[in-house]
């Protein structure tokens, strides 16, 4: 099992499809990556080599944000848009959906489960 950039990748599964389990790296970049470093996309995790592997984690670390400190910056940025109040941060901070869609219906990923109101019987 390869470790690149402190993420254990799958054995079986093709390099090209096992970077995009790093966070951080999607099917594009991984394609780059590879591109760059000059390592076949079909390649499986367990028949990569050690230098290919080295190749591919010092290009992640030395050119890309990844894992830790992109979700530290990604939660810094959520942070600082709740601590000035705009509205992307009262969003944020109420639970509700951030990038304008409808609430009236929908948005129960966001909102969580449906609160019912007690009925009033006399």
């Amino acid at each position: 099992m390869a470790r690149i950039a402190g993420v254990d990748l799958p054995k079986e599964k093709r390099i090209e499809v096992a970077l995009t389990y790093i966070y951080g790296i999607g099917p594009v970049l991984a394609r780059r990556i590879l591109d760059k470093t000059g390592v076949h996309p079909n390649t499986r995790v367990h028949s990569l080599s050690d230098e290919d592997a080295h190749k591919i984690n010092s290009l992640i670390s030395s050119e890309f944000k990844v894992e830790g400190p992109l979700r530290t910056e990604v939660m810094m940025n959520i942070k600082r848009l709740m601590d000035i109040g705009c509205y992307r941060g009262i969003r944020h901070r109420r639970g509700l959906p951030v990038r304008g869609q409808n609430t009236k219906n929908n948005a129960r990923t966001r909102k969580g489960k449906k609160k019912s109101s007690p009925s009033h019987k006399k």
